[in-house]
């Protein structure tokens, strides 16, 4: 057979031993749908020749702005941002925050390539202010160009996209801390158990997850990144998220109920993400990461914004050199020991909540807005001093010392909107718990189980469509979808007489008006076990809100 042909950039001895060069040559497909189940079959990833020509196809395809620099941009400025400086020599932007580039089979000449691409690029993109990215897709590219200035180009053409629907690379520090705090929304709902193990043995929980992007851009062995980056061309960012989920999954795997190889996780990660292929091969790494039910496009793109707007909200827009990532308040960190006080739950139980709580709100610490035993027994005094407070958790103590609770998304004013009618409001991101006799936590059913519903067309022709902070705010809200019954969104409602949490065939919890009864039992919104004795005596109420410990 003959060598593929791999370009001067190319360590051709390595090559040969990461990527073997046995696959078809051509590729006749034009359905998207089509392309999509190729490039998640591996179609052209045992073609070097292939795969050449499908990144060129895929990217020549992408949106870009009107002036997007191109090969011939490159060949005029490479001389003079470069002089006399030996590539290999030459520093790396500081938007690379810096990453290293990965080596990738690259023989001296192409890694000294990469850094001039990459400043070349900086050049003609004042405006990216943090990429670290960058360098892998720029190391990738390089193996499937014909030269330097080739290889810019398709580098412009995936940096310069502007399709609002179509993300693909981050490039300011608000982007990148909101995709990491993303991340952390997803692990929390999508993988339970590594997410447990993480809050267990990280100090800074948040600091592990912002490594996520590196396990993908730099610790993936080649092969491994080059089938991800095959999908990512197809179908965008959401595959970043499901490969990262998927390669957490596996750590959590194969590392429960061992020692750590370090007291570092992170570090631990990394080393286990170099490693890989001693516990899974490229195939299967992707099948586990699409077989988890992800939500929407839209609905991540949605939560994205949310956690970007939380981070404006504190000013968190640029990294700071002299402080930690995100200023955030880990549980540890949130709920202090020494003045934290709650009548129904201790530290390390409160701390077990806040772990579970959507990452723009694990940035605050718990503000007692109401207790039993000092507002007294009533309902109505629960709404006043909890209205005006976003989201907020409930906390309940039995007679018989169960614990359990919910996390309310909505502000409990919503509820005069009915006009004095019991209705149900609230959004996907409450759910209900219990703590004692043991832990468990209920989430929205359709996270779980997605194939209930899926997310509502836009069909309307006004310009806000095309808007996802207009069609879709607030994150997970019930009309997002195609439900087949209320029941399946009946987060929480309040009265005068009542106030129930989670409806349809049954209620998770129902407390009467004078805080002294209540009922717990399956319902639909959740999909529940009852979170203690069905009928119970309440000892204590608490309610806690979630305040930015900058306000202080």
């Amino acid at each position: 057979m003959d060598s593929p042909g791999y370009n001067c950039f190319v360590d051709r001895d390595k090559m040969d031993a990461a990527i073997q060069d046995l696959g078809p040559k051509e590729l006749s497909c034009t359905e998207l749908q089509e392309l999509k189940q190729l490039a998640r079959q591996g179609y052209w990833a045992q073609s070097h020749a292939l795969r050449g020509k499908v990144y060129q196809r895929l990217i020549r395809d992408i949106p870009c702005r009107t002036v997007t620099p191109d090969a011939s941009v490159y060949s005029d400025i490479v001389g003079k941002i470069v002089g006399k400086h030996s590539s290999s020599s030459l520093p790396l932007p500081e938007f690379v925050d810096n990453t290293q580039v990965p080596i990738y089979c690259l023989n001296a000449r192409g890694e000294g390539a990469v850094r001039k691409i990459l400043l070349c690029i900086a050049n003609q993109f004042p405006d990216i202010s943090f990429c670290p990215a960058l360098p892998a897709v720029v190391a990738l590219l390089l193996h499937y160009s014909i030269d330097e200035a080739e290889c810019f180009e398709k580098a412009c053409r995936i940096l310069a996209c502007n399709d609002p629907s179509r993300r693909l690379i981050d490039q300011s520090f608000l982007a990148f801390e909101s995709s990491c705090m993303t991340f952390g929304d997803l692990v929390n709902k999508y993988c339970q158990a590594a997410h447990k193990l993480m809050v267990a043995v990280s100090e800074d929980v948040l600091q592990v997850y912002s490594d996520w992007q590196r396990w993908l851009f730099g610790e993936l062995p080649l092969n491994y990144f080059a089938r991800v980056f095959d999908v990512f061309l197809v179908e965008g960012y959401k595959v970043l998220y499901r490969v990262a989920l998927a390669i957490l999954k596996f750590f959590h795997k194969v590392r429960a109920g061992q020692p750590l190889e370090s007291d570092n996780v992170k570090q631990d990660i990394r080393m286990f993400v170099k490693d890989i292929a001693k516990t899974v091969s490229p195939e299967k790494l992707l099948e586990k990461a699409f077989a988890i039910r992800l939500f929407s496009r839209k609905e991540i793109q949605l939560l994205q914004m949310a956690n970007e707007k939380a981070l404006k909200q504190k000013g968190i827009t640029v990294k700071q050199k002299s402080v930690s990532l995100s200023k955030r308040q880990f549980v540890h960190l949130a709920v202090h020991a020494e003045n934290f006080r709650s009548e129904i739950v201790s530290v390390k139980e409160m701390r077990d909540i806040w772990s579970w709580v959507p990452e723009r709100f694990a940035l605050c610490q718990p503000l007692l807005l109401f207790s039993s035993l000092q507002h007294g027994y009533s309902l109505t005094r629960f709404y006043f001093q909890c209205e005006g407070h976003e989201p907020t958790l409930l906390l309940i103590k039995t007679t018989q010392k169960e614990v359990c609770g919910a996390y309310l998304s909505t502000d409990w004013s919503e509820r005069n909107k009915y006009g004095g009618k019991l209705s149900f409001f609230g959004t996907g991101e409450c759910f209900v718990f219990r703590l004692q006799p043991e832990v468990q936590r209920y989430e929205w059913v359709v996270i779980k189980h997605p194939e209930l519903t899926k997310p509502v067309p836009c069909t309307s022709t006004h310009s806000s469509c095309s808007d996802p902070a207009d069609r879709l705010s607030p994150f997970l809200a019930a009309r997002h979808f195609n439900l087949p019954s209320k029941t399946e969104s009946m987060f929480m409602a309040g009265g005068n007489d009542c106030l129930i949490i989670g409806g349809g065939g049954g209620q998770a919890l129902y407390i009467d008006g004078d805080l002294n009864r209540g009922r717990t039992g399956h319902c639909d919104t959740f999909n529940n076990q009852p979170l203690c004795s069905e009928n119970f005596l309440i000892a204590a109420v608490e309610a806690w809100g979630f305040q930015d410990p900058d306000t202080q």
